[in-house]
């Protein structure tokens, strides 16, 4: 008999694919949210507007759903990414030559950015995730991702995708910018921690959730420092690919990846249905990617 819990399950399973939509997700964040801003020169202001209002779009759609859709949820994850590169972008930078490239003044309509800094800005970021994760822990909910079934908890745990997008960036944007690494440097640290993270899972005495949401921060920076050395020109340390172009293959490949996702979720059922044996023929298929 199907039990509510598998009824109202609307978010994935973690496995080695999760991951990677993730980071592809969050460096496509950060080129697309880029591409907006400096490239198409909209500005911080407008742009973060702009990619706002298409969060709480996609958001609506999956708080709506009522199962799991890769669809609905990766885009959901990828309009965090990019609203988080141009909120921490505004709360960060400000109109000095330091932010701004070509000889341009300003970018866009409005306020150019409230010139923070990477560390006062990760500072109230940090607060702001802390006060979410208090509200969680005080409601009583689990952080299981595979276990939250409510329109509450779901709530709960968008709010600290978007506030750890953001932070993920103010990071990300520091390592490559202010800590003289630059973005190989940054992106190898950062990579570095993660695989520390992947062998803390044996420890019994370190709970998996907590990695679980350290490494979900930290591969936002992973993505940050791996757009900018897609994107930056040569000169300052990148590949050059440009915004446009990084961003375009960035999205087939991220697509792709729902597709996949897409049909493993609807081949999961199907072997259920076909008993034991199906599944103990297609166990890869029996779990969701």
């Amino acid at each position: 008999m199907t039990t509510t819990k598998s009824v109202m399950k609307k978010l994935p399973e973690v496995t080695l694919a999760f991951w990677i939509m993730k980071i592809a997700a969050t460096t496509l964040g950060e080129t697309a949210g880029d591409l907006f801003a400096q490239t198409l020169k909209l500005g911080y202001f407008l742009t973060t507007i702009a990619l706002f209002l298409i969060f709480v779009v996609t958001l609506v759609i999956q708080l709506r759903s009522s199962r799991y859709n890769p669809f609905f949820y990766w885009t959901v994850i990828l309009s965090t990414s990019m609203a988080g590169t141009t909120m921490s972008d505004f709360m960060n930078r400000d109109a000095s030559t330091k932010y701004l490239s070509n000889g341009a003044t300003k970018l866009g309509w409005g306020p150019q950015g409230l010139g923070l800094g990477y560390p006062a800005g990760a500072a109230i970021l940090i607060s702001i995730l802390l006060a979410i994760f208090l509200a969680w822990k005080l409601s009583g909910m689990t952080f299981e991702i595979r276990d939250i079934v409510t329109f509450r908890g779901e709530a709960l745990f968008w709010s600290a995708i978007l506030v750890s997008n953001t932070l993920g960036t103010s990071m990300g944007d520091f390592l490559s910018d202010s800590s003289g690494l630059g973005y190989l440097g940054g992106a190898a640290l950062v990579t570095g921690v993660l695989l520390v993270l992947v062998l803390l899972m044996k420890a019994p005495a370190v709970p998996n959730v907590l990695l679980f949401w350290i490494a979900f921060v930290l591969t936002r920076p992973l993505g940050a420092t791996a757009g900018d050395l897609l994107t930056k020109p040569t000169a300052k340390g990148g590949l050059d690919l440009g915004t446009a172009g990084s961003s375009a293959v960035l999205l087939a490949a991220l697509i792709g990846l729902m597709v996949h996702a897409h049909v493993q979720e609807r081949r999961t059922p199907a072997l259920a249905a076909m008993g034991p044996e199906a599944e103990a023929t297609h166990p890869q298929q029996a779990t969701r990617s």
